[in-house]
């Protein structure tokens, strides 16, 4: 038991890189063309300013995560000085080995029965209008953690109800009886990423199913949840899968779309396959605008987050 939570260890896979992640490494390592520096719109200012030391001070003082700083978003800085910030609910160790992520791998601790107060009394404290949460895989406990994203939305609710609420969801292995436990409390936008074109999940995500995230975006979106997903490119995909995946996501009822560059946060990482243009960037907004999603945002530096408050007053204006 885990914080009186019944947990499952048997059967996650808890791997730094698996073999098709390594493969694939060496593949594009051999035949990639050189990438020279990184170009000029990939650089980012260092994280400054008084919000962001009130954010930050904030969130050390509540003992919370954030996934801003786990996994080094490069807005981070433009973000937190608008005093908003991304929380990363239980705990900062994941049970999934995705090649992209720098979030920390292995056993997770004790599950923190206080965390969704802590989170709740935060957003109250930054007076947030749009709070976005996530978390890292919980695969050994039996929901997937979808009760402690429930209560997080509950007090949070409870709180600050002039706040619209997206959570960032992992896909909970498909259990349709963790998808009800988020209804039970259900946030105003549902975002789950796909991260990267199915060819590529093997190396790429391992221990997820490309049909399944697309089947868990259309399970939300028949409960008539508005719904996001995103993406990173330049990990190795082709332009013809990027649109196809599109295709897929609007198929399922997606209504909003994040398409952003990756970037290798390691040596031990995936590395960048190539640094996509600006004009491929514009183009897949254009077409995703065409096939109807609601709001696309598509730029090297676009994160799942990235302008949330903005969707979310798009969305209801």
């Amino acid at each position: 038991m885990i914080g009186s939570v019944p947990v499952n260890y048997k059967g996650i896979e808890m791997i730094k890189i698996n073999e098709h992640q390594r493969k694939f490494k060496q593949t594009i390592e051999k035949s990639r063309e050189e990438l020279g520096k990184r170009p000029d719109w990939l650089k980012v200012k260092l994280p400054t300013g008084q919000n962001y030391r009130d954010v930050q001070a904030l969130m050390r003082k509540s003992k919370l995560n954030t996934v801003c700083e786990e996994a080094k978003c490069p807005n981070m800085a433009e973000c937190w000085n608008h005093r908003t910030a991304t929380f990363m609910i239980l705990g900062d160790t994941c049970t999934r080995s995705c090649g992209f992520c720098n979030v920390k791998v292995g056993l997770p601790n004790e599950l923190d029965m206080d965390e969704p107060r802590r989170v709740a009394e935060s957003v109250e404290q930054l007076q947030l209008r749009h709070v976005v949460i996530t978390s890292v895989n919980r695969d050994e406990l039996n929901d997937g953690g979808a009760g402690i994203f429930g209560e997080t939305i509950k007090m949070i609710r409870e709180k600050t109800p002039s706040c619209t609420i997206e959570i960032l969801i992992p896909d909970f292995k498909g259990e349709e009886h963790s998808f009800e436990i988020i209804m039970k409390n259900p946030p105003d936008i549902l975002n789950h990423n796909l991260e990267t074109v199915e060819r590529l999940y093997h190396a790429v995500r391992p221990q997820a199913k490309y049909s399944r995230s697309l089947e868990l975006i259309s399970w939300f979106k028949k409960k008539e949840l508005r719904t996001k997903s995103g993406i990173m490119v330049g990990i190795g995909e082709r332009t013809e899968e990027v649109l196809e995946l599109m295709r897929h996501l609007k198929e399922h009822g997606c209504d909003i779309m994040t398409i952003g560059q990756y970037l290798q946060p390691t040596k031990n990482h995936l590395p960048v396959d190539r640094y996509v243009t600006l004009d491929e960037f514009k183009m897949y907004k254009e077409e995703g605008l065409r096939m109807g999603f609601k709001a696309v945002e598509s730029a090297p530096l676009v994160r799942s987050s990235y302008h949330a408050d903005k969707h979310a007053r798009d969305m209801w204006d």
